[in-house]
């Protein structure tokens, strides 16, 4: 049991810690605070520890044992099948959140279901033995995890003082550039028996996930009033206008820029170090971990130091600009150097890049969020289309360029460059933020 206070303090005690928001939460502060920021360090930890083995790992090694010679093709299908299916699952998950009344509060809910029903997909996809199979559960597990994602990471918004939301978002960028780091590493070395492998990550998230809503425990909503529920609203409070919320628009875009080069590479990491570097698939496994190493030492620091340095400065929006442009620069690397050593140098630089960007990013989108985030959880799932919808994008992006210029992997890197840079002058535009 946590010891965060589930009821509103009164008089002086309730100062400047009480937020506006419907449920009159509590914002964290002292060891309340050091605690959540573990948790949710530990929960992205293992979150994009299970998103990265899996999806850079797992599922190439699956696809490639069922259809070695259209794996390229086949991964494309499996990958653009879920995520074109769990676009919206993130901000429909959000928006309910944002309405559900329960004795755990809005968010837990969807955390614990979306991490047990995700959990055990997960598991379902060891035992297929078609690329069809493979598809459909991992597209039930795509939707489920979604669904906890967004309410998981509005908690920031949600339990964070402003001022304290770099470094909340330092926590959860570290945990999540690290357990991806991590679980590609650890996929890697459980490749020689998915099953196991598979196993390992579905039983990490459900555990890890129940044991947040438990240390966490969230107030009761059950006695908040709520507005009768019309479908017409519902669906039409999903729009949010450029126009009207312009700095919302440029997070948005400059996000989506970014993880449509992004992922491109990551998404075929795995076949880049077996048909561009020339490894076998038995050293490309191996050598994934070593990349994931070099790329977790250079997030960590990066991820928590840039976190605390943009809390005492109040700045956010330079850290995000330098921090596209380093991961840039690190894609430029591979073209120069198409050697197991430049993959180093590369792994290094995007993970100070990275780390960077996923600690400050977060930090900047709940600033900028419509209404001063009074529908957190909605539109915090509004922008995390921008990191799903490029995600669906980008294999078939990379499928396509591979296509044209007879599966020469340096197109991949070429585009990922010229998004990525693009990336960097979206948020240039933004107001609201310093």
């Amino acid at each position: 049991m946590s010891d965060n206070i589930n009821t509103l303090p009164s008089g002086k005690a309730a100062d400047k810690h009480q937020t506006d928001s419907p449920e009159g939460n509590i914002m964290v502060t002292g060891k309340k605070k050091n605690i959540l920021l573990a948790s949710l360090f530990t929960n992205f930890f293992v979150l994009l520890a299970l998103y990265c083995g899996v999806i850079s790992v797992l599922l190439p090694n699956h696809v490639a044992q069922i259809d070695p010679a259209n794996k390229a093709n086949n991964l494309a299908i499996v990958m653009t099948t879920a995520l074109l299916f769990t676009i919206f699952a993130q901000p429909i998950a959000g928006a309910l959140s944002d309405r559900c009344r329960s004795t755990w509060g809005r968010r837990s809910p969807f955390i614990v279901g979306g991490a047990l029903i995700g959990g055990l997909a997960i598991f379902g996809i060891s035992m297929m033995t078609t690329i069809a199979g493979i598809a459909v559960f991992w597209l039930m597990a795509s939707v489920s995890l979604n669904c906890m994602n967004g309410p998981l990471a509005t908690v920031v918004a949600d339990r964070f003082l402003p001022e304290n939301r770099g470094i909340a978002s330092g926590f959860v960028g570290a945990g999540s550039t690290a357990g991806g780091t991590v679980g590609i590493i650890l996929a890697g070395y459980l490749a020689w028996n998915l099953q196991l492998g598979y196993l390992v990550f579905a039983l990490a998230i459900a555990a890890c996930c129940l044991a947040f809503v438990l240390i966490n425990r969230e107030p009761s909503t059950r006695d908040l009033p709520v507005e009768p529920f019309k479908w017409g609203t519902f669906f039409k409070n999903f729009w949010v206008s450029p126009r009207q919320y312009p700095d919302f628009g440029w997070a948005f875009f400059g996000r989506f820029a970014m993880y449509l080069g992004y992922q491109g590479v990551v998404t075929y990491q795995l076949y880049i170090l077996q048909d561009f570097i020339g490894l076998s698939v038995e050293e490309s496994n191996y050598a994934i971990g070593t990349i994931s190493v070099i790329t977790l030492v250079t997030l960590l620091f990066s991820g928590l130091v840039s976190g605390v340095i943009s809390d005492k400065l109040q700045r956010r929006k330079i850290f995000v600009f330098l921090s596209t442009i380093l991961m840039a620069a690190g894609l430029c690397i591979p073209l120069l150097m198409p050697t197991l050593t430049g993959m180093y140098i590369y792994a290094a630089i995007m993970g100070l890049g990275y780390g960077a960007y996923t600690s400050i990013d977060m930090a900047l989108m709940t600033q900028v969020l419509p209404g001063g985030g009074k529908q957190a959880g909605k539109d915090m799932g509004i922008l995390t289309i921008a990191t799903v919808l490029p995600q669906s994008f980008s294999p078939i992006l990379s499928a396509w360029l591979l296509a044209t210029f007879n599966n020469d992997y340096s197109s991949l890197f070429i585009a990922a460059i010229i998004f990525v840079f693009a990336s960097s002058f979206f948020v240039l535009p933004i107001k609201s933020v310093k």
